[in-house]
C-alpha cells in the first residue's frame, strides 16, 4: 500500500475535525461513535466499524462517523467502501475537512478512477498547513495519476492463461519459479495460514500433479516463502521467519538438491543476513550475485533491494544497495534477475505507476566491460500493471513467458499461478541452455562429474557445477551472443570439452548433449575442442587458455600420465603444407605446457596433417571438425 504519512487512520476524537459536525444530537449515535474510537485505541477495528454503522444509522449525516468510516475502510484496503463513505461527506458539506479529499483521492486511485483522483489530489493541495514532505507525496500520487491516464491510452498485449488444476487449487498458489528447461516449476502454497513450497514437473507438455517439495525444508512450525531456484535446479534460496538459528525476524536461507530430495536448510548467515529483515532472493544464473530484499540501514526507502557478490571461499560479500537508479525513498521489492544477468525485474511503489505497486525492468548499464549502474526502470505498462498491487513476477529463460500470481474470475480458488506472453519490448536478452547427461563410455553407469563452462573471450568461468548424482545430469543457461567452452572431468577419467558460439541462429536453440567420459587408459584420446589458432598460422587465440589450464590441472593431478599432443588440418592445400601447419601448432601446445611446469618426460607432440580425418572435407563442418587438436595416453 501507499505509504500514508498524513493523518489517515488514527482519528480518535472528534476535536480532529475542526468543530464541524463532530457530534451527534442523537445521544446513541454519539455513544456508538464514541465506542468506536475506543475500539479504535485497542485495535478492534471491526467492532470500531460495526459501531460507525450503527452511529450513521441512527444520524444519517453524522459527517465525523462517516469520516472516521471511510478512514478505516481505506486502511484495511476497501476503497469502495471508503468511496461511498467520503462521498456522502462531501455531498453534504464539501468543506467539511481537508483529510477527506485526501481519502477520496488515494480511494480513487487504488480503484482506477484516476482523473477524479488528480482533481481530489489537487483539491487537498489548496488547504494550508501541509509540509514539504506531505506536498511531494501528494504530488507524487498526481505524477501517478498522470502517468496511467496515458498508458491506459496506449495499452500493451496481455492474455493471462491459468497453468492448470494440477498446480492450482482452492488455496492460495504464488511466487512461481521455473527451470531454465521449463520443465519443473517451484512455487508457494498456504494452508491453514502456513506457507509450504510445491513442485510440479512437466511431462509431455503437461504439468504433473504438485508435489509437497520436501520435510527437509517445509515445517509446520514456519513459515517458507519467496523463494528463488537456481536455473539449473540445484539450488533453492528462500526466506524463513523466525527460526531458532534465525538473525533476524526474517532470513535468506539455501538448500541444495540431493537426488529426489533436498538438504536440509542452512542460513546463509552474516553480512546478508542481519538483526533485521532480509527477504525475497534472486540468485543470478551463474550464482555469483544474489540480489534480495532489506530494511537495513543505509538505504534510500522502506524496502530496498540490495547485491551480494560471492567471494571465492563461498562466503558472501557484503551488501551494495543497488542505488537510486532502482530504489527510491518508497518501495522497492520482488526482485528477478534473469539468467541473461542484464535484466533485472522487480515491483515498486516509488516509481511512476498506475496504483499499489506495478512491476519494471532496468537492465545494466556499462562503460566497456564494467558495469556503471542500471537503466531508468520502464514500467511494463498497462493492463500488466493496474491500480492493484502486481508483484511476484518471474521470466523464463527463453524471455517469452512470464509468471505471475493473480486472483481471477476463472480460477480455481483465491491466488492462482497464470502465465503470459511477455512483450517483446518488456523481454530480458537471448539466453539458450545447455542439458547433459554423462556417463561412462563402457559401462553406461552415470557419473558425477565436474562442470565448468567458460566464456571464451573473457575466460570467465559462468558455471561450475557437479552433476546430479542420482542421473548425471547438469543443465546452465548461456547468454547468447557469446562463445563458451565446456569442460567436463572427473577423478580417474580423461576430460571431455567442447564449445558453443551463440550467435545468428544458434542464439536460441538449445544443446542437449550426451558426454561419455573415458578412463584413463594407454591409447585414449581427447579431442582439445577449445584450442584455437590464428588462420593458417600456429600462434594460439586468447580463448585457448581456458582449455589449457584444464589440461595442465589434467596432468599435476595425474602425475604419471605421459601423453602425445597431435596437431591435425584439413584437406585444404599442399600436403607438405598442412604436415609443418599441424607439427607446428602441437608444438605450441608443447612448448606452452613445458613454460607451465609440466615435465618433458611427460610430454611429446607430433604433427598428422591432413592424414587421420574423423569427418568429410567436403563440407564446412567436416574441415572445421579435422582442423584440431588432440592428446593421446603414452603412459599411465
Amino acid at each position: 500500500m501507499y505509504k500514508c504519512i498524513l493523518f489517515i487512520f488514527c482519528l480518535v476524537s472528534g476535536s480532529v475535525f475542526a468543530q464541524k459536525q463532530t457530534s451527534s444530537i442523537n445521544k446513541q449515535a454519539q455513544k456508538a461513535y464514541e465506542q468506536a474510537n475506543q475500539a479504535i485505541s485497542y485495535k478492534l477495528y471491526d467492532k470500531a466499524i460495526s459501531e460507525l454503522n450503527r452511529a450513521i444509522s441512527l444520524d444519517n449525516n453524522f459527517l465525523a462517523a462517516y469520516q472516521q468510516l471511510g478512514d478505516l475502510y481505506r486502511k484495511s484496503g476497501n476503497y469502495s467502501n471508503a468511496l461511498n463513505n467520503y462521498r456522502k461527506i462531501l455531498e453534504v458539506d464539501p468543506e467539511f475537512h481537508p483529510l477527506t479529499y485526501f481519502g477520496i483521492a488515494e480511494s480513487e486511485l487504488n480503484t482506477g478512477d484516476y482523473a477524479n483522483a488528480i482533481q481530489h489530489f489537487n483539491k487537498y493541495l489548496t488547504y494550508p498547513g501541509l509540509n514539504p514532505v506531505s506536498r511531494d507525496n501528494i504530488n507524487k500520487y498526481i505524477a501517478d495519476c498522470t502517468f496511467s491516464l496515458e498508458a491506459i491510452k496506449t495499452p500493451v498485449p496481455f492474455k493471462p492463461i491459468n497453468i492448470g488444476p494440477a498446480i492450482n487449487t482452492k488455496e492460495d498458489e504464488y511466487l512461481p519459479v521455473i527451470t531454465a528447461d521449463e520443465e519443473m516449476i517451484i512455487y508457494t502454497r498456504q494452508t491453514n495460514r502456513n506457507e509450504d513450497f510445491y513442485k510440479s514437473t512437466k511431462r509431455n507438455g503437461e504439468w504433473s500433479v504438485a508435489e509437497f517439495l520436501s520435510k527437509e525444508i517445509n515445517t509446520s512450525n514456519f513459515n517458507e516463502g519467496a523463494q528463488n531456484i537456481s536455473p539449473d535446479g540445484n539450488y533453492l534460496f528462500f526466506t524463513g521467519c523466525n527460526r531458532p538459528d534465525g538473525l533476524g525476524r526474517c532470513d535468506i536461507y539455501i538448500s541444495k538438491r540431493e537426488g529426489n530430495d533436498w538438504s536440509k536448510p542452512f542460513n546463509i548467515g552474516g553480512p546478508v543476513n542481519t538483526a533485521g529483515w532480509e527477504s525475497q532472493p534472486s540468485i543470478s544464473a551463474d550464482g555469483r550475485t544474489l540480489y534480495f530484499v532489506s530494511t537495513r540501514q543505509g538505504g534510500y526507502g522502506g524496502y530496498d533491494i540490495w547485491s551480494s557478490e560471492l567471494n571465492s571461499d563461498g562466503s558472501w560479500a557484503s551488501p551494495v544497495n543497488l542505488g537510486p537508479d532502482i530504489n527510491t525513498s518508497y518501495d522497492e521489492q520482488s526482485p528477478f534477475i534473469h539468467p541473461d544477468n542484464e535484466s533485472l525485474y522487480f515491483s515498486s511503489n516509488g516509481w511512476p505507476g498506475l496504483g499499489n505497486k506495478d512491476l519494471f525492468l532496468s537492465r545494466k548499464t556499462y562503460s566497456g566491460d564494467k558495469q556503471t549502474g542500471w537503466q531508468k526502470p520502464e514500467n511494463l505498462g498497462f493492463p500488466i500493471n493496474s491500480f492493484s498491487e502486481e508483484s511476484g513476477l518471474s521470466i523464463s529463460s527463453s524471455g517469452k513467458l512470464a509468471f505471475f500470481s493473480s486472483n481471477q474470475k476463472d480460477g480455481y480458488g483465491k491466488l492462482d499461478i497464470y502465465s503470459f506472453e511477455l512483450p517483446e519490448k518488456a523481454r530480458p536478452g537471448s539466453v539458450t541452455y545447455v542439458k547433459g547427461k554423462v556417463f561412462d563410455n563402457l559401462s553406461k553407469e552415470v557419473l558425477d562429474a565436474q562442470i565448468q563452462i567458460t566464456n571464451l573471450t573473457k575466460g570467465n568461468t559462468v558455471y561450475d557445477e557437479i552433476t546430479d548424482p542420482e542421473n548425471g545430469q547438469f543443465l546452465a543457461t548461456l547468454p547468447a551472443g557469446k562463445s563458451y567452452g565446456l569442460t567436463v572431468s572427473k577423478e580417474g577419467y580423461l576430460f571431455y570439452s567442447q564449445n558453443f558460439t551463440l550467435t545468428g541462429d544458434q542464439e536460441n536453440k538449445p544443446f542437449i548433449i550426451e558426454v561419455p567420459l573415458q578412463k584413463i587408459e594407454i591409447g585414449r584420446m581427447v579431442i582439445l575442442n577449445n584450442i584455437f589458432f590464428e588462420t593458417n598460422k600456429f600462434d594460439l587465440l586468447p580463448e585457448s587458455k581456458s582449455e589449457l589450464q584444464q589440461l595442465i590441472l589434467f596432468l599435476r593431478e595425474n602425475p604419471t600420465v605421459s601423453i602425445e599432443i597431435g596437431g591435425h588440418t584439413d584437406s585444404i592445400g599442399e600436403d607438405e603444407s598442412n604436415l609443418i601447419l599441424s607439427k607446428n601448432r602441437a608444438k605450441t601446445v608443447y612448448d606452452y605446457l613445458i613454460i607451465n611446469k609440466i615435465p618433458v618426460k611427460n610430454l611429446s607432440f607430433k604433427g598428422y596433417g591432413e592424414g587421420l580425418p574423423i569427418s568429410d572435407n567436403s563440407t564446412e563442418q567436416g574441415r572445421k571438425n579435422n582442423r584440431r587438436t588432440e592428446f593421446k595416453i603414452t603412459n599411465k
